[in-house]
This record gives C-alpha cells, sequence and structure tokens, in this order.
C-alpha cells in the first residue's frame, strides 16, 4: 500500500493560499449576487456565478487535500489521492454547464432587455476586480504544480476579466445608453472559460484513463533503460500519474545474467528519480526463461 499524507501532494502545499482565497471569494460572492439582483445586470450575476463556482472549486479543493490525509487501507491501496482529480473534474463539468445557462440567459435578454443600474453596477465590479486580482497573486504559484490549484486560478482569472467586462459595460450603459452590452458581455465571460476549462478537462481525463504524463516521453524512457548495462529487453512498461506531482512507473527489465539484478535494478531506480523526476518505481527483473513462462501464461 502506498501512504496517504496530504503533505506530500502539491496542492497541500498551497492549502493555506486556498483558504485565503476561499474566504475572499465566499465573501465577494454573496455582495455580487446582491448587486446582480439589484442593479438588473446579467454581466454582473454571470460574473457572481462564476465566483459561486470559484468558491465551489476551491471548497472541492481543499475537501481533496482533507481526504488526501486519510492512510491507505487494503481496499484503496493510494488512500484517496486520487480525490484531488476527481474535484477538478467537477469544477470544469460545472463550469461548462454554467456557461451553457450563461448563454441561454443572454439571448432571452436580447429579445427582451431589461433596465439596468449602471452606476452601482460600476461599483460592484470594481470591488470584484480587486479581490480577483488578490486572489490570483494568492493562486499563482501554486497553478503550476497542481489541477486543482490550476482550476481554481482558471476561474478566478476569468472572473478578473469577467470584472473587468463589467466595468466596460456598465461605462457603455451610463454613457451610451446601450443596454445590449450587458448580455453580449456577460456572454463573452461565458465562453471566455471555456477552452481553459475544456483544457483543464482533457488533463483530469487523461489521468483517469492513467495516460502517460505529458512530462515523459515513454520511448525515451524505454531506450535508457535499454542502455543499462546488461538489461536485453524492456517490456511491460507503464507511466501513470496518481495524482498532481505523483507519478508512478512499473516495468519488467530482462537480464542477461540475474546475477547481475541488484545492480540493474538500483540503476533503474536512480535514473526514474533522476531523469524523469519519478519516485514510485516497481521494477521486476527477470531472465529469458522467466519471460518465455510469462509470454505462455498470457497467451
Amino acid at each position: 500500500m502506498h501512504g496517504g499524507g496530504a503533505a506530500g501532494t502539491a496542492a497541500a502545499q498551497h492549502a493555506g493560499r486556498l483558504r485565503w482565497a476561499l474566504a475572499l471569494t465566499a465573501t465577494y460572492m454573496v455582495a455580487e449576487v446582491v448587486g446582480g439582483l439589484v442593479t438588473g445586470s446579467l454581466a454582473l450575476l454571470a460574473d457572481a456565478a462564476h465566483m459561486m463556482t470559484d468558491g465551489g472549486g476551491l471548497a472541492l479543493a481543499l475537501l481533496a487535500i482533507r481526504f488526501a490525509e486519510r492512510e491507505a487501507t487494503p481496499q484503496r491501496t493510494y488512500g484517496y489521492l486520487r480525490m484531488e482529480v476527481l474535484s477538478a473534474l467537477t469544477n470544469a463539468v460545472v463550469l461548462l454547464l454554467l456557461t451553457v445557462y450563461i448563454l441561454y440567459e443572454a439571448y432571452q435578454r436580447f429579445q427582451a432587455p431589461p433596465e439596468i443600474r449602471s452606476g452601482p453596477m460600476l461599483v460592484v465590479a470594481a470591488i470584484g476586480l480587486v479581490v480577483n486580482l488578490i486572489s490570483m497573486r494568492l493562486l499563482a504559484g501554486g497553478s503550476a504544480e497542481s489541477l486543482n490549484v490550476k482550476g481554481a486560478y482558471f476561474e478566478v482569472l476569468s472572473d478578473m476579466l469577467g470584472s473587468i467586462g463589467v466595468i466596460v459595460a456598465s461605462f457603455l450603459i451610463m454613457w451610451k445608453g446601450w443596454v445590449l452590452a450587458d448580455p453580449i458581455i456577460g456572454a463573452g465571460i461565458g465562453l471566455f472559460i471555456v477552452p481553459r476549462t475544456w483544457t483543464l478537462l482533457k488533463q483530469v481525463t487523461h489521468i483517469l484513463m492513467e495516460g502517460t504524463p505529458p512530462n515523459v516521453d515513454l520511448g525515451t524512457l524505454e531506450r535508457k533503460l535499454m542502455e543499462i548495462s546488461g538489461v536485453t529487453a524492456v517490456h511491460d512498461l507503464h507511466v501513470w500519474t496518481v495524482t498532481s506531482g505523483f507519478d508512478a512507473m512499473s516495468g519488467h527489465l530482462v537480464v542477461a545474467d540475474m546475477s547481475r539484478g541488484r545492480e540493474a535494478l538500483r540503476e533503474a531506480r536512480r535514473m526514474m528519480q533522476v531523469d524523469f523526476g519519478i519516485d514510485h518505481v516497481t521494477v521486476q527483473i527477470e531472465d529469458e526463461a522467466i519471460r518465455a513462462e510469462e509470454a505462455v501464461l498470457h497467451v
């Protein structure tokens, strides 16, 4: 079994920043929802909806860290480390569904534009911009290390640009009386997050399908293993990601002389750690006779 322990995951290292970002997001979300209802602005409500999703995403990220602290069991040999990946998957799906709703609401407002109070709308959006910039600053460092933090960062980034869009819309309504700016900006906020969310969704799916990590070239890895002294063949080679910052590798090395197996194993482990950054390594050493027996069993 592989022990749990959130301290070893990339997300856990940024738990404090996630908590601060969640506190800021939740506090402002309430103000923005009220502001959107009072002003009648779809752009502001769309931004509020993203803020709500941010809060949910941050809460899920912290929940995943909490689950990851649990020790491994005979039924879950990796513990709950995959909770981070499932959390990121939930974030991506919710964001895509939210975008569909925003686009539908924008269509409705194109048909019948409501009255919008641009002054309060501008004030609420300006405060939101400040809050989003602070949250982005908190999450920027961890976004390159953890899928959960990355998902939260993208959501806050979309909100920041959304706040800018709401500010622009409020100025257009205030100075030009162009009320259609509100549903246009609202739809734009919804569409902006789609490419980034789609990228996150593909990354999460790749991990759940146990695909090879993008930073590992399997062909290069196999070639380097073949270069180990005494190794004659490599087979059943697998590299996958358990959670952000935790890659694993397993494989079989065929050696000409089993008495040299210990040296081959030691070199393979060193190579995985130094050249590919993989610490969790499982390597089976075998000779041609054992490989032939395996081939018969697999027929």
